[in-house]
């Protein structure tokens, strides 16, 4: 005999209710209705900001994306010293570009021999005739040049130089680089046990020995010389760029539509990677000065009726004691201007860092 009342079978909302209560308001369907319970936050509609507590609520960090020449010079008025590199820089190039127009005087111009700095000789500068009275701020050497002169032409030698090598380097390195890091396997193993190989010997010595390969002194095989001594350089840094951006979705993405490789490294991975390649470039800027002016002072640079910083040490270094100008005046100048690269390229290595020059917290 079954004693349920009679009401409670015909009443479905009071079985629910029931089995609510017993299985402790789990049922979704029970509850949300009742007076007796209180009625839940409503979720709010799909786009409106929900209402935070204030003890959840955080400072938000934009990012701001910026050209690459806006980062550059944003970052160089921030950095007065990657600002004074930058002019000293500049200043350089623009005095090794027009050196026929800043040189006082032509660099095989002969005047008297040995002459301190702030001294005056007699001669026919123009050609007229007519023996004039000329200043040397700097001096003169020991066969009667002007020190100045030489100086300001031997800044368009280096410039060159350091600019070839740097783009010898720069092409061959990033080439060797990109396909170590990209395909992997044997031809990682096969390319980066020569840079290793390459690695263990010192550039200078690397430099002589290509120099004496290559039949001697001259422009070209300085260039040669010392653009591959530094290859290797460049090679490291592009294979552990290329190891991480090769995982990257975009490169998924290619491949998926039927990308070539070829394509795939030059157009989707070596962009992404040119930022650390601009700042090690700069880098190697003024390295490739000193190999030039190591190399001249060896006797193995260019000719030596070629004014070059190298050069002008080399010539003055057996009359160090008695005019000390005359290797003083080129160091102090291969000093400044390494000292203005090195500036620029720390500069210019912090503008790309992204941590610092793209995240404002607000």
């Amino acid at each position: 005999m079954n004693d349920e009342p009679p009401n409670a079978r015909s009443n479905p909302d009071h079985e629910r209710t029931r089995n609510a209560e017993t299985d402790g308001g789990l049922d979704p369907g029970i509850g949300r209705n009742s007076p007796s319970e209180p009625e839940p936050t409503e979720t709010p509609p799909f786009g409106e900001p929900m209402d935070v507590p204030p003890e959840y609520r955080q400072e938000e960090s934009v990012v701001e994306h910026r050209s690459l020449r806006s980062r550059i010079v944003r970052g160089l008025r921030e950095d007065k010293l990657a600002l004074f590199g930058a002019v000293v820089v500049v200043g350089f190039v623009l005095v090794a570009v027009f050196a026929p127009y800043v040189a006082p005087y032509d660099p095989g111009a002969t005047f008297g021999f040995m002459q301190s700095p702030d001294s005056y000789s007699q001669a026919d500068v123009d050609g007229d005739g007519s023996i004039e009275r000329v200043w040397h701020p700097l001096g003169t050497d020991s066969f009667g040049y002007d020190v100045l002169s030489r100086i300001i032409f031997g800044a368009r030698v280096s410039l060159a130089v350091a600019l070839a090598t740097v783009l010898v380097a720069f092409t061959i390195g990033t080439a060797i680089g990109l396909a170590a890091g990209f395909y992997g396997g044997w031809i990682d193993s096969v390319l980066m046990r020569y840079v290793d190989f390459q690695w263990a010997f010192p550039e200078i010595i690397l430099g002589v020995a290509i120099i004496a390969f290559a039949g001697g002194r001259g422009v070209e095989n300085v260039v040669i010389a010392i653009g591959i001594a530094y290859i290797d350089d460049f090679a490291r840094l592009i294979r552990g760029e290329v190891l991480s951006l090769r995982e990257e979705e975009y490169v998924t993405a290619a491949r998926a539509i039927g990308m070539s490789n070829r394509r795939i490294m030059t157009k989707e991975i070596l962009p992404n990677a040119v930022a650390p390649l601009i700042v090690q470039a700069t880098l190697m800027i003024p390295l490739a000065i000193l190999a030039e002016a190591g190399l001249s002072f060896l006797g193995l640079g260019v000719s030596p009726t070629t004014p070059t910083w190298g050069l002008l040490l080399s010539d003055g270094r057996q009359f160090i004691s008695r005019a000390w100008w005359i290797s003083v005046m080129p160091g102090i100048a291969i000093m400044v201007v390494v000292l203005a690269f090195n500036t620029l390229g720390d500069g210019l290595r912090d503008i790309f860092d992204v941590s610092d020059s793209e995240v404002e917290q607000r």
